[in-house]
């Protein structure tokens, strides 16, 4: 049986959830550090908030109300992730022992 180069859908949440995938490591160095990685990143913390932001809609009260308390949530939520998004980059890299190819000159 041939050995698999992505994570079943179990391994995947378990990865966006912390863990490590040291047999995959190829996978999680495409995933942190090839092409869209960035992306993938920003869409993994943006989308899923999503819902838990929409409980605000259901406090009683006018419907702007709930958009109100939305909107001040999002928008900092959106500047940390892009913010922080090369110190996740860096701590996973480092979890999953990967050099991603960049030297620091002292």
């Amino acid at each position: 049986m041939p050995e698999r180069t992505t994570p079943a859908l179990a391994q995947r949440i378990g990865y966006i959830c912390g863990r490590t995938l040291p047999s995959m490591s190829e996978w999680v160095r495409d995933d942190l550090i090839g092409p869209g990685a960035t992306r993938r990143y920003l869409l993994r913390i943006l989308v899923p908030i999503i819902p838990v932001l929409c409980l605000f809609l259901l406090i009683p009260g006018p419907l702007r109300m709930g958009l109100a308390m939305m909107a001040l949530l999002y928008p900092p939520l959106i500047y940390f992730t892009v913010a922080l998004t090369y110190v996740f980059r860096r701590n996973k890299t480092h979890q999953a022992r990967i050099r991603s190819g960049t030297r620091r000159h002292r």
